[in-house]
C-alpha cells in the first residue's frame, strides 16, 4: 500500500510555502503521496487557542520577523518579510488548489507556486487574474478548472478539510500527518522523513 502524507495548509502561511519543495522532494524519495488539504486557518485557531498575528503581542510579532529571516537565510529561499499583499484573500486560490487535487491536477505544484508569487514575487494571489498566471505556470488552465464541478465543490471540501485537520489535532500551519502521527511546522519535516523510512 502507498505511503500518504496529509498536508494541511493555509496558503497564506510563509512557513506553509517554506516547506513546500522539501515536502515534495522528501514524498518523492520515499515514494508516498501527498494530499494537499487547504484548511481555514482562522477557524483551528479558533477552536485550538491560536491566536491571529494581527492580535499577537508586538514582542511575538517581532520574533516572528526574525524566525522568518533566519530560516530564509538558511534555506537559501528569497522570502519578503512584509510582503504587500498580506494577508492575501486566499479563498480562490484555496479552492483552485482543492479542486486541481480533485481532478488530477498538480495541486502541491500550484500550492508552492501560490506561495512563491505571495511570498518571493510580492504578487496578489486573490486576484483572479494573479491566479491564472500562476496556475498556468504548472500546467493548470484556472478559467478550465473554475467550471469543473470540483470547483463548485471546493467550500464544501475546505470546510471538510479544516474539521478533518481539527480531528487529526492539528492547531497550525502547515501540518503534515504520516501514519496517524502528526508532524507540525516546516521545521518538523526531517522527522517526517525519518518516519517515512522507518
Amino acid at each position: 500500500m502507498a505511503k500518504k502524507i496529509e498536508y494541511y495548509l493555509a496558503l497564506n502561511s510563509p512557513w506553509s510555502y517554506m516547506g513546500g519543495e522539501r515536502l515534495k522532494r522528501i514524498a518523492a524519495a520515499a515514494g508516498a503521496e501527498v494530499e494537499v488539504l487547504p484548511v481555514k486557518l482562522g477557524e483551528v485557531f479558533g477552536k485550538t487557542g491560536g491566536v491571529p498575528l494581527p492580535q499577537r503581542s508586538p514582542e511575538r510579532q517581532a520574533y516572528r520577523l526574525v524566525e522568518l529571516q533566519r530560516w530564509r537565510d538558511h534555506l537559501g529561499i528569497p522570502i519578503l518579510l512584509k510582503p504587500k499583499h498580506f494577508p492575501a484573500d486566499e479563498i480562490l486560490a484555496a479552492h483552485a488548489v482543492i479542486a486541481a487535487g480533485q481532478t488530477g491536477g498538480d495541486a502541491l505544484g500550484l500550492a508552492i507556486a501560490v506561495g512563491k508569487a505571495l511570498w518571493e514575487q510580492d504578487r496578489d494571489i486573490g486576484d483572479a487574474g494573479v491566479l491564472g498566471e500562476v496556475a498556468a505556470s504548472v500546467g493548470i488552465d484556472l478559467d478550465r478548472l473554475r467550471a469543473d464541478p470540483a470547483f463548485q465543490g471546493a467550500a464544501d471540501r475546505h470546510a471538510e478539510n479544516t474539521d478533518r485537520a481539527l480531528e487529526c489535532q492539528v492547531f497550525g500551519a502547515p501540518a503534515y500527518v504520516y501514519d496517524d502521527e502528526l508532524f507540525w511546522g516546516q521545521d518538523r519535516l526531517d522527522f517526517l522523513e525519518r518516519a517515512l523510512r522507518a
